[in-house]
Formats: structure tokens, sequence, C-alpha cells
């Protein structure tokens, strides 16, 4: 099925659920024996703002008066000079759904579905990449994807292997890039594996693996999991 441009199209929110869904039902059947997959949330900062207005205002109290010798003891209380100087709406909690394989209650593989305020502004960016490097940090395997060609020139792949240090071309977006973390590298650390996919708006998508261990993947059909996902969706 061919990819749509996500730009300025509606109807993600509901796509995202779904197609993290039919991930879930294509890589289940297909786990080694001992391994289990399911979705999962991980709290994480989110920036996102409704649609037209700003996410943050500002209310001004009066000064709190000095205190006196007649100042009562400290109580609850519900008198308006107590109440703070400024108070400010910030960002919220967002669950960052996202689908985990397991084994002997140990974290080995995630799957995550890139969403615009996942990247909208810098302290999203910087938020989702520590996440991500975390994974990778933890041994944990890393399949990423990320269908939104927008912010043009940024890229979630481009970044990880900046804050690693190691060399690779431009990855730019829509495309899918699986890490998996494996066996000690002679040098310190691990040895990190990498499959990168392009992905094309108005094209159908590749396979791509999701490591479990150096000798083990499920491969995925981004393709076949994301038409069913648009089916569903009434968007195809």
């Amino acid at each position: 099925m061919d990819l749509y441009d996500w730009s300025d199209r509606p109807g993600w929110e509901g796509m995202y659920h779904l197609w993290i869904a039919e991930l879930l039902r294509w890589v289940k059947p297909r786990l080694p024996i001992g391994y289990r997959a399911y979705i999962g949330s991980a709290p994480l900062l989110a920036v996102g703002a409704p649609e037209g207005r700003p996410d943050v205002s500002v209310r001004d109290w009066p000064a709190e008066p000095s205190a006196t010798a007649e100042t009562p003891a400290a109580r609850p209380t519900e008198r308006p000079e107590f109440e703070p100087d400024v108070e400010i709406a910030v960002a919220a909690l967002d669950p960052g759904t996202a689908l985990f394989v397991e084994r002997q209650g140990r974290l080995v593989a995630a799957v995550e579905l890139i969403s615009p305020h996942n990247k909208d502004r810098p302290i999203a960016r910087t938020a989702y990449l520590s996440r991500y490097l975390g994974y990778l940090m933890e041994a944990v395997n890393l399949l990423l994807i990320d269908v939104h060609r927008r912010p043009l020139g940024f890229s979630f792949a481009d970044r990880i292997a900046e804050e690693l240090s190691f060399p690779q071309a431009h990855c730019p977006t829509p495309s899918a890039v699986s890490y998996r973390v494996g066996e000690p590298a002679a040098a310190g650390g691990r040895i990190l594996a990498i499959w990168r996919r392009p992905l094309s708006v108005g094209s159908s998508m590749p396979v791509i693996s999701l490591p479990l261990t150096v000798d083990l993947i499920v491969p995925i059909d981004l393709d076949q999991t994301y038409a069913m996902a648009a089916s569903d969706a009434y968007l195809s």
C-alpha cells in the first residue's frame, strides 16, 4: 500500500493506535518460545499544544503581605493573600505507547512509531532522543518508524548517530531504522548493528528486521501492517 503524506492529513492519532496494534498482531505469532510481546507505555514529557492556542498561560496575583507578630500559626487556609504569585500551564505527561518484547522479565526489544509531537519543537526532540538512546544504552534492540517528513532536515536516526559518535550518511525521514545491540566490542561498549530503510510517500514500504538477539530477528512487513491499519481507519 502506498505511504500517505501525513504532513497535512488528519487522522494520524487514530492511525497510530491501529498501526501499533497491527504490529503487535504481526510480531506475537512470530516470536520464539519464551518471548512475550505487548503494548505498553512509559511516562514522558509531552510538549504538544492544542492547535491554534499557546500551551502556556500566566496569571498574576497581588504580592503577599509581610509577616507580623500577630500572624497566627501556619495552618491550611484559603485566604487569597496566600495564593501563588504566578500559575503557569506547562507540558503534561504523555503515556508514550510503544510495542515491547520481553524474555524472562527483561525487555529485549521495542518498536516506536514516531508522531509529529515527538519532534515538533526542541524540547520534544531532546526528550524523545533521550528515550531512544536509553533503549540502546540499556542493551534493548530498537525499531524506529517515522513516516512524517517534517520538520525538514531533522532525523532521530541522524541525532542518534551524533550522540553515539559513529559516522552515518544523512538518513532523512520518512524512514525506518532498526538497531541491534550485540556483543561487547573490543574497544569497550557493544557492537551496534543498524538497518536503514528509506520510505517514500506514494510508494509501498519494505520489510525490516526487529532484532531480539544477535542471532534472532523478527522480519516485520511494514507495508502489510500499515495497510491493515489504514483499512481499519477507513483511510484506504
